[in-house]
């Protein structure tokens, strides 16, 4: 604890009640007293490698970075160079277009063997609804029902998911709405699953970047894909929707949102889990949507995020024995990193979870949220 890092460190983690080799769940274990030169210089990227790495363990990781987030640790970090590269990347390049294959090959596409261990029995990989559910598979099916009552689905209407998945909302909608449908990724492993899932059901999943898309549809859904648009790219999305979207049509996105505007993503979070993505915020929304869609319904239910990825979390772990062969304890050391840091942002309502619900020119009479 003599250098300069650890002292400065030292007093942060105090600010957030935090000890240094205390026996509290929430309390650091540091392995190698370089951790703190290496989060000063490196900021998120750093710290999160330095976890991949062995160097320090906490046995609540979710409660200790909550417990930093609620003294606002950013404020505390220094600008470094991982943050002034993913900034520089974001103003002067366009990564979500250049590079549009890069999320489904680095994350979506590394094995849906992990995926189907660790999610519902549904295969649905974003926030649950856990108004009246007590198990994830039901937080799932509650979000899937939600969404379809939200648009009104009827037999017969011709449905595009935009950012399908493993086609798990196509097949619940096709199932209990009786509905055909339309599913876009990015990722092959996720199409094929899909496909291989789909039965007799009047459904299908193409691989396809949503802006060559061509067609018409009664609705349009997009759950969990928006993250990955990138600021630049919002107004095209949205016009893009809108000449898809059926003029007495509606349209539902469901994406986790950010309380604040950037043109970045977290570094770590670029580098290992999610490449190119971003967080939008309601500003930037609000601009992409101007002239182009009536806004009926804006709902949020982020705290319910917080519940799924322990969920997620745990029965990863509990999988964890059949899946060390394939991915070794490194991965497991980033993936709940990733895991817990999510759960701890959305705790402390650093991140929201928000549902739109959109008209191309305004619902007759208006829109009613379903209960």
């Amino acid at each position: 604890m003599n250098s300069g890092p650890a002292r400065y460190f030292d007093d942060i983690l105090k600010r957030a009640g935090i000890e240094i080799g205390g026996d509290r769940p929430f309390d650091i274990a540091v392995h190698d007293e370089r951790l703190w030169a290496r989060v000063l210089s490196h900021g998120t990227l750093g710290f999160g490698e330095a976890y991949m790495d062995g160097w320090f363990d906490v046995e609540a990781l979710d409660q200790f970075i909550a417990r930093l987030l609620e003294i606002d640790i950013y404020a505390h970090l220094k600008p470094d160079l991982g943050l002034a590269v993913s900034y520089l990347r974001g103003r002067l390049l366009n990564l979500q277009r250049l590079r549009v294959s890069e999320v489904g090959e680095k994350h979506y596409d590394i094995g849906n063997d992990l995926y189907a261990a660790m999610l519902d029995k549904r295969m649905i990989y974003s926030c649950g609804y856990w108004t009246n559910a007590e198990t994830l598979d039901a937080a799932q099916e509650a979000k899937l029902d939600l969404v379809c009552r939200k648009v009104g689905l009827e037999p017969g209407m011709k449905v595009l998911d935009i950012g399908s998945g493993w086609g798990g909302f196509l097949r619940f909608a096709a199932e209990r709405y009786g509905i055909e449908g339309v599913g876009i990724t990015i990722s092959r492993q996720q199409a094929a699953y899909a496909e291989a899932a789909r039965g007799n059901l009047p459904v299908e999943t193409r691989v396809m970047d949503y802006l060559a898309l061509e067609g018409r549809f009664d609705r349009i859904i997009s759950i969990g894909m928006f993250e990955h648009v990138g600021y630049k790219n919002y107004e095209a999305y949205f016009a893009k929707v809108r000449a898809l979207l059926d003029p007495d049509g509606l349209f539902l996105l469901h994406t986790i949102g950010n309380n604040f505007s950037s043109t970045h993503g977290d570094p770590w979070t670029e580098k290992y889990i999610f490449p190119n993505g971003m967080l939008p915020s309601i500003r930037q929304i609000g601009a992409a949507v101007e002239r182009r869609f009536v806004m009926e319904d804006w709902h949020n239910f982020g705290a319910d995020y917080e519940r799924t990825l322990m969920a997620w979390w745990a029965n990863f772990d509990a999988a964890w024995p059949a899946l060390r062969g394939t991915y070794g304890d490194r991965f497991r050391r980033m993936w709940r990193f990733y895991l817990m840091t999510f759960a701890a942002m959305f705790r402390t309502r650093n991140l929201q979870l928000w549902q739109l619900v959109l008209s191309p020119a305004g619902v007759p009479g208006g829109y009613r949220r379903p209960s």
